[in-house]
């Protein structure tokens, strides 16, 4: 991955993790990896578990940025999920997948739009 991609993702991550915590919700960690994958953000919403996919994007030419959250790659997130909560000893009374999307314009904030329960 080149370095102006990293930055427009890592951007697009901070973006939002400030948007969520904007809604009340808390982060509990961000970047999780492990040998199968990362997570991008583990929240909680109030008793519930959020695992959070960030996509950003600097234009719209390809569709929208959760277009980029293929079958395969919530297959993949599922797995990681229930790998996290193993490992963090946390039994929620739910867990949810958001996606979060980031527009990134050329000039201004970037657009965010929080998909809650997104699959």
């Amino acid at each position: 991955m080149t370095t102006q991609r990293q930055a427009v993702g890592a951007y697009g991550e901070r973006v939002a993790a400030q948007h969520l915590q904007g809604q009340g919700l808390v982060i509990l960690d961000r970047n999780w990896r492990c040998a199968d994958g990362e997570v991008d953000l583990v929240l909680r919403d109030g008793f519930d578990i959020v695992f959070c996919e960030v996509k950003t994007r600097r234009g719209d030419q390809f569709g929208p940025p959760a277009a980029a959250v293929t079958h395969r790659k919530v297959r993949k997130l599922r797995q990681l999920a229930l790998r996290w909560l193993a490992e963090a000893g946390v039994h929620p009374r739910e867990i949810r997948f958001d996606v979060v999307e980031v527009l990134v314009p050329a000039e201004g904030a970037g657009q965010v739009t929080h998909i809650r329960a997104a699959f």
